[in-house]
């Protein structure tokens, strides 16, 4: 039989009941790789901890580890960092995922990415590529980036994957350095026919380092930015109109592990939930990833929420989506609530109930926010 000539289904139609799957079953089906925790930048906001203490995992390790986890069942993999092109041996640990059948998302913020890479990428092409873009302007990029000369080189790596045809996202992390040119980056987006998504949320360190935290935008600044984007407004009039459906019904510390079919993977080789949550982790190093993957699934139900938690009862818990793992970066205790995060929560409600922002009819189109808003972690 011909496989060129076999016929083609919608993407959704063939990922979701592959995703329905994983979830009952526990299938690891979606993972994220560091490949370092190494970058030839210095973003004032990043949350990446760099101890060169650690050995970072090499590429015979890095290649066992994605031997076990495509026999686990993984099928979707995102290769990040770090900046995993800082790696002399990135192409190769590529290749052998590629070789491995995996769908992959590649994180960067492309200013390594020279015309051989892109060459090859095109040749081998991953699902998608995604850059951060830090600014629309040279001084702005810079002032986030610490380095002279970073603008220019993201830039054209844009323009070479673009001219190759690679499947190409742009995304911002909008803080106080870069917040005024929020519309300029969605602009040089569009103009380029490319998808663009932002956050404006920034996290401690992974090592509980507040730095990043001083360059957040002001609460009020942040709900404005939600509501003014069409689609992501949308979508919080969606989970707003579902709140009294959308209560807490359960103790578990982490309601996302309620059905378990993704995880994150260290530069260190420890197994994780996500890429936040540090504990519980296992070593891969010590331990084959089927094994470390049942021991993660055993354990993360059995982390309870205390009594005493005051954002288990709260009626926007949907709207806030508490995380534990940012509480525990934030405040040493994941039991906890993100202050910053909670006002945002409150401010929205506020804004949502008595601005007149519910849509007419009170409805808004799964389909469009299905298409439009599928979540993806990580800038």
């Amino acid at each position: 039989m011909d496989c060129y000539n076999l016929p083609t289904i919608p993407y959704r139609k063939f990922s979701y009941p592959l995703h329905d799957k994983a979830a009952k079953e526990n299938i690891p089906i979606v993972g994220e790789l560091d490949l370092t925790m190494r970058c030839n930048l210095e973003c004032s906001h990043c949350y990446c901890p760099r101890d060169n203490k650690k050995k970072e995992l090499s590429r015979q390790e890095l290649c066992q580890i994605i031997d076990e986890l495509t026999q686990a069942g993984c099928l979707w993999l995102l290769i990040t960092g770090g900046e995993p092109l800082t790696r002399p041996d990135f192409l190769d640990i590529y290749t052998y995922a590629k070789n491995k059948g995996l769908i992959i998302t590649l994180f960067t913020n492309g200013t390594l990415v020279t015309p051989e890479i892109a060459d090859y990428l095109q040749e081998w092409p991953p699902f998608s590529v995604e850059i951060s873009l830090y600014g629309a302007t040279k001084d702005t990029y810079e002032n986030v980036t610490q380095v002279n000369g970073s603008y220019e080189k993201c830039l054209k790596g844009i323009e070479l994957l673009i001219e190759r045809n690679i499947p190409l996202k742009l995304k911002t992390m909008v803080m106080e350095l870069n917040k005024y040119e929020l519309e300029m980056m969605k602009s040089f987006a569009i103009e380029r026919n490319l998808e663009f998504r932002f956050d404006s949320l920034i996290h401690p360190r992974f090592d509980g380092s507040k730095f990043p935290c001083q360059y957040r935008i002001p609460i009020d600044e942040a709900v404005e930015i939600e509501l003014k984007d069409h689609l992501r407004r949308r979508r919080w009039e969606k989970v707003y109109q579902q709140l009294s459906k959308n209560q807490r019904k359960n103790n578990r510390l982490y309601l996302c592990s309620l059905n378990m079919w993704s995880f994150h993977i260290n530069s260190y080789g420890r197994l994780q939930f996500c890429i936040m949550a540090q504990e519980p982790s296992f070593d891969l190093r010590k331990e084959s990833f089927f094994n470390c993957w049942k021991k993660l699934i055993n354990v993360m139900p059995k982390l309870k929420s205390k009594q005493d938690n005051k954002c288990k009862d709260c009626e926007l818990f949907s709207l806030c989506a508490p995380c534990p793992a940012w509480a525990k970066l934030e405040n040493g205790d994941p039991d906890t609530a993100v202050e910053y995060t909670c006002k945002i929560a409150h401010v929205l409600a506020s804004k949502l109930k008595n601005n007149g922002f519910i849509s007419k009819g009170g409805r808004v189109d799964d389909r469009d926010e299905e298409k439009n808003l599928q979540k993806t972690r990580g800038i």
